[in-house]
């Protein structure tokens, strides 16, 4: 049997599973989903966002992508911002970046990557922004790993630039936007303990959107 068809033989099996664990589980998962999560994370195959956070299908809300990048131009991520804050009414947006980033070790290159480049600009432009930090870090591996965080970090200040995230924020209380990192050594995420009000305090007076569509 090839890898391929292996794939719904181990499909079978997880169906046998779940029906023998609830007989009732795909008539409730057919129902509707009610996520309190939205996961934006790396698109790298050794990061997936339900088995890590050791949720159940119907729990969160995923989007991947290279190196977890949120850019306001990228429609579809945008779009996964708004149905999931706008129509899925969800309490936390986590942007989770992982250690050994295969498009952040890229982004450190001086290398023309052809159809990559404006993708892994955002990346290039996180550097830039904490240029001096990085530069002052001397073993390559640590400044690796620093602009992994780093990378995340700035992304939850472009989530937390939205229309759709202030909006929501101010009239409920809600989504929390959160920053972690996987580390594929360990397989412990790690919290980077984002103070998400007082990032949202720091750039309202830009990117005030509270009122007003994007």
């Amino acid at each position: 049997m090839s890898k391929y068809e292996q794939i719904f033989e181990k499909n079978r099996q997880w169906v046998e599973d779940k029906k023998a664990e609830n007989p009732d589980f795909f008539e409730h998962l057919s129902k509707g989903q009610d996520p309190d999560f939205l996961y934006i994370g790396c698109s790298d195959s050794r990061v997936t966002a339900e088995e890590i956070m050791g949720l159940a299908p119907g729990d969160v809300f995923v989007h991947r992508n290279i190196a977890n990048v949120i850019s306001n131009t990228d429609l579809n991520t945008m779009s996964v911002i708004e149905f999931a804050v706008g129509h899925l009414d969800v309490k936390h947006i986590i942007i989770c970046g992982h250690y050994y980033c295969g498009g952040v070790k890229a982004a450190m290159q001086s290398k023309d990557l052809g159809l990559l480049n404006p993708w892994l600009r955002n990346i290039r432009d996180v550097y830039r922004l904490h240029k001096e930090e990085l530069a002052a870090i001397a073993d390559e591996h640590t400044r690796y790993e620093r602009l992994i965080e780093l990378n995340v970090e700035e992304q939850c200040i472009n989530v937390i630039k939205t229309a759709v995230v202030q909006r929501t924020f101010l009239n409920k209380g809600y989504p929390t936007v959160h920053g972690w990192v996987f580390d594929v050594r360990s397989g412990r995420l790690i919290d980077l303990d984002l103070n998400f009000e007082e990032k949202l305090h720091d750039i309202q007076s830009i990117y005030n959107l509270g009122t007003t569509a994007d």
